[in-house]
């Protein structure tokens, strides 16, 4: 069974690194370079293994689609097979897929498929799925699967978009951005414009794909001067979305209308404007929804939004829920705030240069759309006059009220020169209100495209070649369970977009084959489509659509002539040789029409109406000329050229003179009118681009992460043209081998023919193993660099390869299996002459150990051991008492050194005491110098006395200077020695401390074996202590004696 939790009959893989899409980036020579998951070899072997003990197959089942199984046997016509559960089914060949080997898991390209079925291809997509793998090529890349992951993955970043910014396809994994860089590179280089459809079901991805498509685009084409249009280019999908999206069963965010973004380029590649052309509005919408369903974003944003705009929009202090358009709607959606989108969605109106007036403008109709929703229609088919709601909605759309009410309750119609008043009924007034309401809504979004578009238009330089790529978003096929003439239009357009895809992909893959020289009929897949679109919009016979056109003018046109005109037309052979109309059965009022998805059930009732799409003609012209330039312009295509002779009443209730209008019906175009010729405007633009697809598959209808339905997943793959292309690709040459890899994968099977020293050209090395292989012709060709196989010929061949290398294993396995075996028999052998060696060693000892002379000498041995720690402690007691010997010798030299240190501490002490002395008598012999020179000048008389007494003072100077001289020098000297001791007593003291700690050290070691000396030794420890401290007493005294000593000299 295909589904999550299972994936194939081999063991479960995982995901190691865990990697968003099976690798990461590394930087590497300046370029982030993408690495792949490392591959487990060792899983894929045994993978492989168990693949191949037996046949496996996929078969179908009515709950999960396809499931396991195993052929127990086959005759060539029915095939016995045993499913995983254990039951047995008997099927034919029809019923049976062969299933692929295990190394084609998780292939990035499906065409690399050896089997190219249904299953192969949902089974891929499930096991990339799970390991969170969303994308996968087909067929050369131009078809990109993308499976909505219901989460957010990390692999939109800048990192990715540079990493596949200027990468060819092939060299990184699938991915959108590979999608979009082929697109942008052959637009720049090839100068051809360029599409990329996205298409699937509503909430399948597609509109996310495209914001991711257009951010891309953005991205690469950027530049500083052009900054402003990739802004407005990103902020035009706020806008989109919140007009034309809406809350479905299975998308939050689903686009209800189909956009066709042209992205427009200069001459340099860089982003020069861009065009939106829209498609499909479901306007239906407007005005119902289911409980799980909302309206339009717009309208919740808006109740939500600024109370000041809601005034002056007459909503003032309203909700959702006062609203008949939204009240029986899903009010809120988990994770969103329509109050802030409402801001977002207003600034995004400012990047886009709306003015405020122009957002105001489409907000009034967005308004007045909820109050036409509110007005009541009374019993006597007229509007209750207490509606407090028509004011409103008059004031909003620029009316008067009076001829409002007037123009719905009595439409007037031209009848010759006249105008005169027709009388409705009540049905016929609800829906020419609802009718308003949608065309007020469509046109109002029209607008609001034209005018994003004018904003979009940039600036372009005259004369200069501008390219585009073109970005489509379009529903799906649809088969619901009722489908009506909605679902036609969608279907008939993914029918012509199919035929285009079916025409180009195999255009591509032709060009292949030529460029390979290969013979090949060319055959135009796109003519397989042409009786369904020709059933549908044929003119003669007239198909569906022009059948419902026609009944749209005659008079009385109506849903069962036209049903019965389909039956009668292409009921039968001649028209319908290629039974693609079918008429129902069971019912009187649908018809049954052959899709390339499948069969379609369609039910006809309301079609003609539907077409008609009609409105209240007078309305309209009233609206045309409303008081508001912006409601007025709207239904501008109602005003006509003639004159009326009825005056009309104006805003204040006055006549005002007839208007110049024109007639309705003069310019009626029918939806399916419209429809068609936006498809043939379409399909001329994706004709003249070189396109490329990408197809959003919806995994389940739950929204949750991870799971996968199978039947879900087979009915989109069929819907969107993936099982089709299958189909398509099964006619030609899918599997394709390059000579070398040909050869490296297949020269096993003849490995006499292709010696490893002798050179051969790959293409004659494949032609001589095709031969060896006596292949059929029919289901090869060799080309210019490549082999080409049908679909299943090279799985065939792999089987082959397989059978060969299970043979060589086997030898293989034996040969290890004998080796291994031999080892073991070494090894019990040696084993066994081990346990004989250890027996022997075991009785010996036994023996010995009763022997008498062994006894004794255990004894004696034991004796010695005593003895060696007698020795030892004797050993002990000698290193102590040389310690102490060494302890006393040391002792006396401190001894002698402190005495010395005592005697010059004295000699310095007497010395600083002289130099002291001396320089206090120096200061005074100054100090009477100065007095004597102050007396010089008043003692000249006394001259000659104080003369000689002067010399023999001098004389006397003389001699205390060289005292003090002398002194000083032998105070330097006793400076020194006191320097020389204090150093020396440091070094005493350290040897000390450390004969003390290592005493110590050593009397812990003995402590228990000296007990008896310990006495002695702590006498020895106080004597120490003792003398150091009489040494300290010594040195002190010393140094008070020689500072006496300085004192006394």
């Amino acid at each position: 069974m295909i589904t999550v939790e299972s994936s194939s009959p081999s063991l479960p893989r995982s995901n190691n690194n865990g990697g968003p899409i099976g690798g990461t980036f590394v930087h590497r020579n300046g370029a982030d370079v993408f690495i792949h998951d490392r591959i487990d070899n060792v899983q894929d072997a045994v993978d492989q293994a168990l693949f191949n003990e037996k046949r496996w197959v996929w078969v179908e089942d009515e709950k999960h689609g396809f499931v396991e199984a195993q052929i127990i046997q086959d005759d060539g016509k029915q095939y016995e097979v045993q499913l995983k559960g254990g039951e047995i089914r008997y099927l034919s060949v029809e019923k049976i897929y062969y299933m692929n080997p295990p190394k084609f898991d998780r292939v990035s390209d499906m065409a690399e498929l050896t089997h190219l079925n249904e299953p192969a291809v949902v089974h891929n997509l499930t096991s990339r799925y799970r390991h969170n793998e969303i994308y996968a090529s087909t067929y050369s890349g131009l078809f990109l699967v993308a499976v909505n992951p219901y989460r957010k993955l990390p692999i939109y970043t800048d990192e990715y978009i540079q990493s596949y910014k200027g990468r060819r396809r092939g060299e990184l994994p699938p991915h959108i951005y590979a999608v979009a860089e082929e697109a942008y590179r052959d637009m720049a280089h090839g100068k051809n414009d360029q599409t990329i459809l996205i298409t699937g079901e509503s909430g399948a991805g597609k509109t996310e794909n495209t914001k991711i498509v257009i951010q891309y685009l953005a991205a690469v084409g950027n530049t500083a001067i052009r900054s402003r249009i990739e802004q407005q280019i990103l902020q035009a999908n706020p806008i989109l979305e919140a007009f034309g999206n809406a809350q479905t069963i299975r998308n939050n965010n689903s686009s209800r209308f189909g956009k066709y973004i042209r992205i427009n380029f200069n001459s340099q590649a860089q982003i020069c404007g861009a065009e939106i052309e829209w498609y499909l509005l479901e306007k239906s919408r407007v005005h119902g929804q289911s409980p799980s369903e909302r309206n339009y974003h717009i309208f919740y944003q808006l109740l939500n939004g600024d109370e000041s705009i809601k005034e002056k929009l007459l909503l003032g202090g309203k909700t959702a829920h006062d609203y008949n358009f939204t009240k029986d709607s899903n009010m809120t959606i988990d994770g969103i705030d329509d109050a802030k989108d409402f801001e977002k969605l207003v600034k995004s109106m400012e990047i886009m240069g709306l003015s405020e007036e122009e957002q105001f403008d489409y907000f009034r109709i967005i308004a007045a759309v909820l109050h036409i929703g509110n007005l009541s229609v009374s019993r006597d088919f007229g509007f209750d006059r207490s509606d407090v709601h028509i004011e409103p909605l008059c004031h909003l759309l620029g009316v008067a009220p009076q001829e409002f009410r007037n123009s719905f309750l009595g439409p007037r119609i031209k009848a010759g020169p006249e105008w005169v008043r027709k009388g409705i009924s009540q049905e016929q007034l609800r829906f020419n209100v609802v009718a308003l309401a949608k065309a007020l809504y469509e046109r109002n979004f029209s607008s609001l495209v034209d005018r994003i578009n004018q904003g979009l238009d940039g600036v372009k330089s005259m004369g200069e070649q501008h390219h585009y790529i073109g970005v489509l978003d379009i529903a799906g096929f649809e088969i619901f369970e009722v489908n009506s003439f909605e679902q036609l239009c969608i279907n008939y357009t993914n029918e012509k977009l199919q035929q285009f895809f079916n025409h180009s992909m195999f255009i591509l893959e032709q060009s292949q084959y030529r460029a390979e020289n290969i013979d090949w009929e060319y055959i135009d897949f796109g003519l397989d489509l042409k009786p369904t679109i020709d059933l549908i919009e044929s003119i003669r016979p007239s198909g569906i659509l022009s059948t419902v056109e026609e009944q749209c003018y005659v008079p009385r046109g109506c849903d069962k002539k036209m049903l019965h005109y389909l039956n009668n037309t292409w009921g039968n052979k001649k028209n319908n040789s290629s039974g693609k109309y079918e008429m129902s059965r069971f019912d009187d009022d649908s018809f049954i029409v052959k899709h390339y998805a499948g069969k379609v059930k369609y039910y006809t009732k309301g079609w003609v109406e539907k077409n008609k799409d009609p409105l209240n003609e007078d309305v309209t012209r009233l609206l045309a000329r409303s008081s508001n330039a912006y409601v007025a312009r709207l239904f501008k295509d109602y005003l006509y050229k003639g004159t009326s002779d009825e005056p009309t009443v104006g805003l204040d209730g006055t006549l005002s003179k007839p208007t110049r209008l024109r007639q309705g019906s003069g310019s009626f175009r029918t939806v399916g009118q419209r429809h068609r010729q936006q498809l043939a405007v379409l399909m001329t633009h994706l004709g003249a681009s070189s396109p490329r697809f990408i197809r959003c598959i919806l995994p389940n209808s739950h929204k949750r992460a991870g799971e996968i339905n199978t039947p879900l997943v087979l009915d989109q793959l069929r819907c969107n043209g993936v099982l089709e292309g299958i189909r398509i690709c099964r006619k030609g040459f899918p599997n394709r081998m390059a000579f070398e890899d040909f050869r490296k994968r297949f020269q096993i099977l003849y490995p006499d023919d292709f010696p490893l020293n002798k050179f051969m050209y790959g293409r004659k090395a494949c032609e001589l193993l095709l031969d060896k292989m006596a292949l059929d012709p029919e289901l090869f060709r060799i080309g210019v660099s490549k082999v080409f196989f049908k679909a299943t010929a090279l799985a065939e061949l792999e089987e082959v390869r397989n059978r060969h290398l299970a043979t060589y294993m086997t030898g293989f396995q034996a040969m290890c299996r004998r080796y291994i075996a031999r080892q073991r028999m070494t090894r019990v052998a040696r084993q066994t002459e081990a346990i004989r060696v250890i027996q022997r060693n075991a009785r010996i000892y036994v023996t010995l150990r009763e022997w008498p002379w062994w006894k004794i000498y255990s004894k004696v041995r034991s004796m010695g051991e005593a003895m060696k720690d007698d020795i030892i402690i004797e050993e002990q007691g000698q290193k102590i008492h040389q310690q102490e010997k060494q302890i006393n010798e040391q002792t006396h030299q401190i001894q002698d050194l402190m005495t010395q240190y005592q005697n010059l501490t004295i000699e310095y002490k007497g010395s600083t005491d002289t130099v002291t002395r001396q320089e206090a008598m120096i200061q005074e012999f100054e100090e009477s110098k100065r007095a004597l020179i102050e007396k010089l000048d008043m003692c000249e008389e006394e001259m000659e006395k104080i003369t000689k007494q002067s010399e023999a003072q001098a004389n006397m100077i003389a001699r205390l200077h060289q005292d003090i001289k002398e002194c000083n020098e032998e105070n330097e000297q006793w400076v020194t020695q006191y320097k020389g001791l204090q150093n020396t007593h440091e070094t005493v003291s350290a040897r000390v401390e450390y004969l003390e700690n290592e005493n110590e050290r050593l009397l812990k070691e003995k402590k228990q074996e000296e007990k008896l000396k310990k006495e002695d030794v702590d006498a020895m420890r106080k004597e120490l202590e003792e003398l150091k401290k009489s040494s300290e007493t010594q040195i002190l005294a010393l140094k008070v004696k020689i500072y006496s000593y300085c004192l006394i000299g």
